[in-house]
Order: C-alpha cells, then structure tokens, then sequence
C-alpha cells in the first residue's frame, strides 16, 4: 500500500471514478499548499506565478525562484499555520478511521492468505482445484511465445502452504515416521508435493516471460527443497525393512551335505574313518536357517512407490537410484554378513586355517543358493514393484545390485580355488562348483541384457572352471597318497588295513557327486594329468575280456580304475610284509571283502567300475580262499591220509598212526592259537571260511577217527594220541578268526 504525502492528497482521492489533478511543479510545491491552506476557494489549477507571488507578500523572505528550499518549506509553513489549524476536526477524524479501515482490510487479506496450518488437507484441496485449471489451460497453450495465462494467487497461496508444511514435518526428531504413519495430512503431503512437480513443470515452459520469473523461482525453490525431504524419507524407509520369510533351500540334498561335512581320512584310525565319515548333524546345513529377505510392509511399498514416482517425475532420478542401490546393497549384505558369510579379500582367505574357511564355505553356498533360488527373485520383484512405471529402472537397478553380490560370491569361490590341495577339501570344492552351475543355470531368467549375461556368464565360468581344476587335482592326488603309504609293519591279525578304508570312505563320499565329477574330469580334466591312466588298446581290451557290452568309460570311471589297481598293488605288496603265508591271504581276504562290500553299498561306485570289474575281483577273492586253505589246511589232511599206515595186508604200522594222531593234535593246538587271534571282521567271510574249514577237515577227521581209534590200546594210549574228537575240532574251528587270545582247546 503507497505511502501517503500529506492529508490533501488523501482527501482528494475521494473516488475511483474521478479525475485525478495534475501534480503541481516541485519546486513551487511549498507555497501552493499555503496558499491553498489561505483560501479555500482558491482554485488549485491557478498559476503558478500567481501563487508564487502571493507567498512573496505574506514573507518577504521567501525566495520566487526557490525550488524545493528546506528553510522556505519552513517559512512557508510556519506562516500557514493559522489556516492548518483551521483545518476541521472532521477531517482528523475521518482520516483516522480510513487508516484503521485500510489496516483492518489488510490484516484480513494476510489471514486470507496465510493457510492453517490445522487443516492442511482442506486447503490444498481448496487450492487444487483452481491449480488444476491453470495447469490445464497453460498445457492447452503449446506455443511458449504467446501469452500464457494469468498465474492465479492461489499459486503463490498453496506454494507456502506445502512450504510450511515440510517444515513441520522435517522439524520432526525421526525422519520416515510421516510415512510410516500414513495419516491424512502425510498422504496430503505427497499429493502436495506430486502436484508442485506437475506445477514447476508447467510453469518452466514459459520461463522467458517476466511475469512468471517470481512463482518459477518460488516453485522450484520449494521442489528443491521438497526433493530433499522425500530422499530422506525415502531412505528412511529402505533402511526400516521388515524381515520376510522367503523359505528354505531345498535344492542341495541334506542327507549328502550331512555325510560329508568332514569326513575323517586318519590312516592311523582304522575305526574312526567309518565313524566321522557320517556325522548326524550339520550345524551347518540348509534345513533350518531362519531365511529373513529385507522387505517391507504393505504400507511401506505403497509410500515407497508413491515417492519414487515423484523424485523420477521432478527429474531427481539420479538422486533417488542411488539412494535405493545404496541402502538396499547395504541390506543384502548386511543380511548375508548376519548368515556368517563375511566379505574377505582374497589374502585373507588364502591365509585361513581349513577348519573356520570349512565353515565359511558351508555358509557361502548356503547363501548362495538361497540368493539363487529366492533372494534375487524377491529383490527382482522388490525392484519391478517400486518402479512399476520405469520398467528400464528397475531392471538396471536390480541388475546393478545382483552383479554387486554375485561378483562378492565370484571372488570368494576364486581365492578358495588357489588354496592349498588336499584330500578332505574336495567335498566343498565340490559344492562350490555346484553352486556356480547352478547359478549359471538362473541367470537366463534373473537378468536382462545380452552384455551384462554374457559379463556375468563369463566371470562365473571362470570361477567355476577354477574350482573344477581343483577339483581334479585334488582327486587325482589319491594317487600319490595311496602311493606314498608304504609302511613296514603289517596290520595285526591280517584285519583291514587303514588304507582301505581311507580309500574306499572318500570314493564313497566323492561318488555323492558322481554326476559332478563325470562333468568335472569331461570338462577340466588336463590330458596329461597323470600317465597312469593313459593305456594302450590292449590293456582295455584285456581288462574287459573283450566284452563289447560294456558302456564306454568316462575319464572319471578311468581315474575310478586307476586308484583301485594302485590300492590292489598296494595291498599286495603290504601282504608280503607278513612272514606267515596264510596270514596274508586273511589280509587280502579281509580288504578284498572289504572293498566289495563298499561297492555293493555304493551303486554309483558299482556304476562306474562295472561288473566286469567286481566279478574280477571276486575271482580273486575266491582265489583267496583258496589259497589259505591250501596253505593252511591242506597239511592237517594230509595227516588224515591212509598212505604210509597200512603194512602188508591189513596191518597197521603203529608207530606211524600215532605220530599221525600227533601231528593232527600238534597242528591244531597251534593253528587254533594262532588264528583265533587273527582277524575277520566281517562276519559273512568269518562264517564262510569256518564252514569252509569245518567242511573239508570235521568229515575227514571223523572218518579217520573211525578206521584207525581201534587200533590204539584203550585207555593211556588212546586218551595219549587222540585228544580231541569231531566235536572239539568242530569247537575249535569256530573260535578261529575272532581277534581275542586263545583258551586251551578241551579234550574229548
């Protein structure tokens, strides 16, 4: 509102509709008004000469060509005074109540105005409609040049409204609560702010025109503002997540993963490799992991969506991308770090003990899995949701956010593939190379993009490739350990020795992934790895015997073959280590039993090695027997025999039957003492080699017995010569082969 000059002035402004007077020159503005103030009916148009005249009769000290002089204002008015103070009191008092009236008009206009703060939502819906009106009608207008339409002052009115309001609301202590809330005036807010997007928008179309610089600037200062709000708002409530049950993995057979955590392979405990080969739990499996995904409530999504679309809108994209990649890769790992899968770099685990790298590894491919098979889908939808509108976000989002951790997994299964080689790490080398086949398996139906699959196929495959190197390196390394075992001392009473059952254990668990290694060895195998298994035509045909229907051999049923014919070599020589022939026929009984047994029990090693190659081996497990008999056996028949008893016709040569009788007694005293000590664990060969005994020696000894007794005088001389009859021999042979000391035998 202009600031007055004087009374006059206001006086004479009475009506719109009159002409306003032509303003008097500056510099005889002074003694106009005094003459004016003399003579009423002075009429104000009058010569300004005349005036200046008549102001030189009532002071003749005033100046005619004084301008806008201080000192003749002063004389000029201290001489009028009388006519001001004729001035009516009327006037005053009219003057005064137009003045209140005009201040009372504008503290009316400013309450009009300022928005209450208390009913947000009722003005921005009073302000919206006449906002939507000017917007539509600014669109209508597609030439920018011409004259756009008139801002409404409800643009000015409803820009301080939302101003006012983010301030209350970025004023609060807990950033993301609004939001979570979702209270009316909240969800106001967002309109609000969408409806300021839409404006600024519109209104920039006509930033070459003056008239709209002042609300340009306004808006876009608030939009600003507003952008920043809603990136803390909208960080505020990525990092608010709410755990969600995504299920759990099923994919890796639990029964497999709880056989081979870590199997014992002590060569110095015969027992134990059996007994640890199979614990009964894994702490470390996947069937009871409480699998939580970083995800959010219903409430949460819906504001989420609500401010993504407005940052995107307002051209804050950048902003709002990198908040969402930010926090959510944040989530994921800090989610995968709770798991216990740690980020390390690759010293660090090249610098690891096996136990707790064992135990990260059981966690990577826990984790891994879990992200293959449900935490990428998730996060994929999480992504498709939010930016539901901008199909392009969102899968660049998410694949940024995927390729993030997939390489996190990549560079851990790489620094495990250049750590040390040996024997009891394969089962998780193996499981890591699982893990990489299948996610290369998913890949095709998480990711978008020909460059990003064949970047991430590439830098898994090499991976992968790596760990199946290592992989064969450390399978092929059965070799030389089966080689260097090449001790001197012989396994007491001929029982299994601890080699064979290190042998067989690890080939039973390793053929859990049979599948695994025939890929493995097709695929990474080096053609020169070891010069045993190469053999000429011949060699293969003479180990089949010709037999065409044999299925081809994979080069890992080769190998397979390979460590079994070293530990057949192996054992051969460790049979001659014993000084009693028989005994190392026990020996080889016992491991060659062994051996089939746990081929019986594993179809996949029986799958790989062929029946050609078991019925083999049972011909020389036969063998065996046979051969112990003879050497144990066939001299105690052999004192069972007529020859060399009989003299002429009918006589018996006594001398002769009782050393018969003595040497019968003699043999069996030993070999009961002897052999009971030996072992035979396995209680199917035990049975067969004492029905086997009984078979051959009880009838002959019987018969013997019967044709020859009668020839020895009763009494001293019979209980002298024949200690034992069938049924102690009998006795006798079933105590043989029980690992424990002897008891004398009884006498008949």
């Amino acid at each position: 509102m202009e600031k007055e000059e004087n009374p006059e002035r206001t006086s004479s402004s009475s009506s719109p509709g009159e002409e306003k007077p032509a303003e008097p020159d500056a510099t005889d503005s002074a003694d106009a008004n005094a003459n004016a103030k003399a003579d009423a009916n002075t009429d104000p148009k009058a010569d300004a000469n005349a005036d200046a005249n008549a102001n030189a009769n009532a002071n003749a000290n005033a100046n005619a060509n004084a301008s806008t002089d201080v000192n003749a204002d002063a004389t000029a008015n201290a001489n009028a005074d009388a006519d001001a103070n004729a001035e009516s009191t009327d006037e005053k008092e009219e003057k005064e109540e137009k003045n209140d009236g005009e201040e009372k008009v504008e503290e009316e206009r400013r309450e009009e105005e300022e928005p209450d703060d208390a009913d947000f939502g009722s003005n921005f819906h009073k302000f919206s409609e006449e906002i939507d009106r000017f917007i539509l009608n600014a669109k209508k207008n597609e030439d920018p040049e011409s004259d756009p339409p008139e801002i409404p002052k409800s643009v000015e009115k409803f820009a301080e409204m939302v101003e006012g309001e983010i301030s209350k609301f970025d004023s609060s202590k807990e950033h993301g609560k609004w939001s979570h809330e979702l209270n009316e005036d909240s969800v106001t807010l967002l309109q609000a702010i969408d409806k300021v997007v839409v404006l600024t928008n519109v209104l920039q179309r006509f930033a070459s025109n003056p008239n709209y610089m002042l609300s340009i600037n306004h808006t876009s200062s608030l939009l600003q503002r507003a952008m920043a709000f809603l990136e803390d708002e909208f960080q505020a409530l990525l990092e608010d997540y709410t755990g969600v049950s995504v299920g759990s993995d099923s994919s890796t057979p639990a029964t497999r993963v709880q056989k081979i955590k870590q199997p014992s392979f002590d060569l110095n405990s015969p027992h134990e490799a059996d007994k640890n080969a199979l614990p009964e739990n894994d702490p470390g499996g996947e069937g009871g992991e409480d699998n939580n995904f970083p995800g959010y409530s219903p409430t949460t999504m819906s504001t989420l969506i609500v401010i993504a679309k407005a940052m995107i809108s307002a051209g804050y994209e950048s902003e709002c991308l990198q908040s969402f990649t930010i926090v959510r890769l944040n989530l994921f790992e800090e989610s995968l770090n709770k798991a216990g899968l740690e980020r390390m770099s690759m010293e660090d685990v090249q610098k690891m003990n096996w136990e707790p790298l064992e135990g990260d590894i059981v966690a990577w491919t826990k984790l891994c899995r879990l992200c293959i098979r449900a935490y990428f889908s998730a996060e994929k939808e999480l992504c498709e949701t939010i930016f539901g509108d901008h199909p392009s976000i969102s899968n660049r989002l998410f694949n940024n956010l995927a390729r993030a951790v997939i390489f996190q997994f990549l560079n851990f299964a790489e620094a495990v593939a250049m750590t040390k080689k040996s024997a009891e790490r394969l089962f998780k080398f193996l499981d890591i190379y699982e893990t990489l086949r299948d996610l290369m398996g998913s890949m095709d139906t998480l990711f978008q993009g020909e460059s990003l699959l064949a970047e991430l196929k590439s830098d898994t495959s090499s991976a992968r490739s790596h760990i199946g190197q290592a992989s064969v390196c450390i399978f092929s390394d059965l070799e030389n350990s089966i080689k260097a075992d090449n001790g001197k001392i012989p396994v007491p009473g001929g029982a299994v020795h601890p080699l064979t059952r290190y042998v067989l254990n690890y080939l039973k668990n390793a053929c859990e992934y049979k599948e695994t290694l025939e890929e493995v060895f097709q695929e990474h195998q080096k053609p020169d790895n070891s010069d045993t298994i190469q053999e000429s035509e011949n060699e293969r045909e003479a180990r089949y015997n010709g037999n065409e229907e044999e299925k081809p051999i994979s080069p890992f049923a080769e190998q397979l073959m390979v460590v079994m014919d070293l530990l057949d070599s192996n054992l051969d020589a460790k049979s001659k280590l014993y000084k009693d022939l028989s005994l190392s026929y026990i020996f080889l009984m016992n491991n060659g039993q062994y051996i089939m047994q746990s081929i019986r029990g594993s179809p996949e090693i029986h799958d790989l090695l062929g029946d050609t190659w078991r019925r083999k081996r049972s011909t020389d497990l036969r063998q065996y027997h046979k051969n112990y008999q003879r050497e144990t056996w066939s001299r105690v028949l052999g004192c069972l025999k007529d020859e060399g008893l009989l003299h002429g016709k009918g006589n018996i040569v006594k001398p002769a039957l009782k050393e018969r009788f003595k040497s019968f007694n003699a043999m069996m005293d030993e070999i009961h003492r002897t052999q009971s000590a030996w072992v035979v664990s396995d209680e199917q060969l035990q049975s067969e080699l004492r029905v086997s005994i009984g078979a051959v020696v009880i009838p002959a000894y019987r018969s013997f017995l019967g044709r020859f007794e009668q020839y020895l005088d009763p009494g001293r001389q019979t209980e002298k010569y024949i200690k034992y009859g069938p049924e102690e021999v009998e006795a006798a042979i079933e105590e043989l082969f029980d690992g424990t000391p002897a008891t004398m035998l009884k006498r008949r």
